[in-house]
């Protein structure tokens, strides 16, 4: 476990956005390129559907192969066939009953191209993570042939240009599907119909359960040749000889975001039967057809870029020249080539940005993706742990815009979740019931766009404090006071005010969550198999834990704003009588106070790590109780790296947190072999985006913290990357930083000021520091103990700090 030095003199930069990438550039003139490609189109099998990937019916080349554009509304499974190209369309709000009567995401139509180009030579397709764009390019017959796709945030479609290096050459025939039209079960049944009329693919209907009315537009805009419509076979458009074509895919549903949605019981009330989104999707069409092409590329890139590009990454010299599929087999064997965790880390940005966008919903199980009738798990929102882990890295990776999409949908679910504590606390705890209704917000495991859990289950009342707490980052990221102001602190409030009343006095003067569970964990018999529901107890480690990470969390927002409520009082008692740490004989962290040797109760390998939570996301466990550490550290050995992809990925960010750079290599590398497919998606299995996301969370982990009040540099680095750079990492405070090491040592730093305020930075240096700002002054520091410094700052100020 340790940290990285400065040696010899390190400049310091602290400075403003827009001059910061300036003065980083100087250091590192070539901007990498990544994407993610092969030199062969996605295999197809028929599209037959009958591969059951943990009981779903599934076609494994969609989940594989296929390559993923999204824009927070709706995503596209690209194939970047040439005899048939097929272009599988997900749109968040249209839904089924799903598992468990949540309501499930449900894929929303097929789109096919037929080219009947076969046997192409010179061919490629890639998905350039610095653009979101996907191309294909290939020859055939003497035509080199382009296409280019992309999904427009702003404009809300998805645009795709087709081309050749020579006139009238673009011939195809445009058919689309409705899936699935048989439904589960009666309630389910999907109707709709498919219409050609001239140049317009109109696909509409409605899935019973929810009534979810639906409607997709494809415009076909040639330039040049001729257009047919038919629809005496089928619908479909036909284009001949034209010199390029444009196709513009536009989708709704009858779907609104509301407090209603959540809080009425009758699924066939939840939305207005008698909106149907025809008109909305007509607008959204048209305008982008008025846009053109080549302006809604430029929009595209405009916004895209001015999220991914603020984050450079390099842990290597070169880019290996090898299609992606082929650096995922060679790592499997030789993982030693770093180039692929690199890339990873990107893909992990790029996935989040194109699944999570303001007025969008959430970030789910399968992002914005789904092939399925019945989506694993719902394709929801899951609260003991994956839709936490989608965030995790939002803050560090300076994408906190992508959180909004979960602000709006907490804002929506916050009235039933406020009658779910009620209910809760009734019957658990009847004596601590508000009698006026006013008994703060709790939350279940799972949750979807039309139903969130109430009452926790399996994963106990702490998955209040494990949801708020991103709450609390987003703010401590940002600093974005209005944020707290309005929704941060009232929710962290709420939340504690639920916690409060759940905990029963104990021996000692103790407060211990009751009934408490940790979440997933079921009692196994001697013959190893599962006996009796997930086992239920008093105050483990992960409910204790996020009492108290919620409890403070709260206390330090109210002082930012200063605030003043009758509950902070019970607060500042509780948040010293919870005793949430323990450690048994084995020197592990009790998942359960009644554990005594490790294992005892429960999967000793199970894929949750919740009592170890409270390292990661939380902070209760950290440098300052060094025996708390190194319990956490057995308790992982103990616990093992092979696992579920999230799981994995959890494992990855404890480990970084422990300072153990070699242990958690070791989980990244071993995820890349075991759990990473062809195209770059992460499997649980099946697919599941967490995986992505976790461990991208996980990089930025290793390379920056400052979650102990201090920002520390590469606190986690193994020797694998002894030598590599970054720009535009953020740290609590909401200092932007940039950084360049060479055999492990740092040669270069430089951090923005966004929002001003003292920075606490550790270093190891005793003598020979000086801060100037930009005009050449000296700025006076204060020595911190034995390894901190700290300087006030001024917003968009820049320092220059020697050692």
């Amino acid at each position: 476990m340790k940290g990285y030095r400065f040696f010899g003199r390190t400049t310091i930069l602290l400075v403003l956005l827009s001059i910061g990438l300036g003065a980083f550039s100087q250091h590192n003139t070539v901007n990498r390129m990544y994407e993610i490609w092969d030199d062969r189109t996605a295999p197809n099998r028929g599209n037959d559907f009958t591969v059951q990937s943990k009981g779903y019916p599934a076609d494994p080349d969609w989940e594989a192969h296929s390559y993923p554009i999204g824009n927070g509304y709706m995503g596209a499974n690209i194939f970047g066939r040439t005899d048939v190209e097929r272009i599988q369309i997900t749109e968040k709000t249209l839904a089924n009953e799903g598992l468990y009567g949540k309501g499930g995401l449900t894929s929303f139509c097929e789109i096919y191209l037929e080219f009947d180009h076969y046997n192409p030579t010179r061919y490629k397709r890639s998905l350039n993570l610095n653009e979101a764009i996907l191309y294909v390019d290939y020859e055939h017959e003497g035509v080199h042939y382009s296409r280019e796709y992309l999904a427009n945030y702003p404009a809300n479609v998805i645009a795709i240009r087709l081309s050749a290096d020579k006139k009238k050459k673009i011939s195809f025939t445009l058919r689309a599907e409705i899936p699935y039209k048989r439904g589960i079960n009666e309630i389910n049944t999907r109707f709709g119909t498919i219409n050609a009329e001239r140049d317009l693919l109109t696909l509409s209907g409605s899935i019973q359960h929810f009534t979810n009315n639906y409607e997709g537009q494809v415009n076909v805009i040639p330039e040049g040749g001729k257009i047919f419509a038919a629809n005496e076979n089928g619908a479909e458009i036909r284009v001949e000889e034209a010199n390029s074509v444009v196709l513009i895919i536009a989708a709704g549903t009858n779907y609104e975001l509301s407090e209603e949605v959540f809080l009425q019981e009758e699924n066939s009330l939840k939305l207005d039967a008698s909106v149907f989104p025809h008109d909305k999707v007509s607008r959204t069409i048209q305008q982008a057809a008025d846009l053109g092409f080549e302006t809604l590329k430029a929009t595209h890139l405009q916004d895209y870029q001015q999220i991914f590009s603020r984050v450079k990454l390099e842990l290597c010299s070169t880019v290996p020249d090898l299609p992606t599929r082929a650096l995922v087999e060679n790592y499997r064997q030789d993982p030693t080539d770093v180039y692929l965790e690199e890339l990873l880390f990107h893909y992990g940005r790029y996935l989040l940005i194109s699944s999570s966008r303001q007025g969008t919903l959430p970030c789910g199980l399968q992002g914005v993706w789904s092939q399925y009738l019945v989506t694993p798990w719902t394709g929801g929102f899951w609260h003991n742990i994956n839709v936490q882990m989608n965030y995790w890295g939002a803050f560090s990776t300076n994408m906190p815009e992508t959180f909004l999409p979960y602000i709006e949908y907490y804002n929506a679910y916050l009235p039933k979740t406020r009658e779910s504590a009620t209910a809760y606390i009734r019957e658990h705890h009847p004596e601590a019931l508000d009698d006026e209704g006013d008994n703060g917000w709790a939350i279940g495991s799972g949750a979807t766009a039309y139903v969130i859990g109430g009452a926790p289950s399996h994963s106990g009342p702490g998955t209040a404090g494990f949801t708020s707490k991103l709450f609390w980052e987003y703010y401590d990221f940002t600093r974005d006071t209005a944020f707290l102001r309005e929704t941060g602190y009232p929710a962290l409030l709420g939340a504690s005010k639920f916690l409060s009343k759940t905990l029963k006095p104990a021996e000692n003067g103790l407060l211990l969550v009751d009934p408490s569970a940790s979440p997933e964990i079921r009692v196994i018999d001697e013959n190893g198999e599962y006996k009796g529901p997930h086992y239920r107890t008093i105050g483990t480690t992960f409910d204790q834990g996020f009492v108290w990470e919620n409890h403070n969390d709260v206390l330090k927002a109210a002082e930012v704003l200063g605030a003043e409520d009758s509950l902070l009082e019970v607060v500042r008692d509780q948040v010293h009588r919870l005793d949430p740490i323990q450690i048994g004989a084995s020197g592990q962290i009790k998942e359960y106070r009644e554990e005594n040797e490790y294992g005892e109760i429960g999967d000793p390998h199970h894929r949750h790590i919740s009592h170890l939570c409270p390292v990661y996301p939380g902070t209760l466990i950290n440098s300052n109780h060094p025996y708390w550490v190194e319990a956490v550290s057995k308790t992982l050995d103990y616990r093992g790296n092979v696992s579920t992809g999230w799981a994995m990925a959890h494992r990855m960010n404890v480990r970084a947190r422990t300072k153990e750079a070699e242990k958690a290599r070791e989980v990244y590398s071993l995820f890349l072999q075991e759990r990473v497919l062809p195209n770059l998606w992460t499997v649980h299995p099946p697919f599941q985006i967490d995986g992505n996301l976790g461990t991208m969370a996980g990089v930025a982990e290793m390379l920056v913290q400052s979650h102990e009040g201090f920002i520390e540099l590469l606190p986690s680095l193994p020797k694998a990357w002894e030598t590599g750079s970054f720009e535009g990492l953020v740290a609590r405070g909401n200092f932007e930083i940039s950084l360049r090491w060479e055999k492990e040592k740092i040669s270069f730093l430089n951090i923005v000021s966004k929002s001003g305020g003292t920075c606490t930075l550790k270093v190891y240096q005793s003598a020979g520091i000086q801060i100037k700002d930009r005009e050449g002054t000296t700025i006076p520091y204060v020595r911190k103990g034995s390894s901190l410094i700290e300087f006030d700052t001024r917003k968009s100020g820049e320092y220059i700090v020697t050692m």
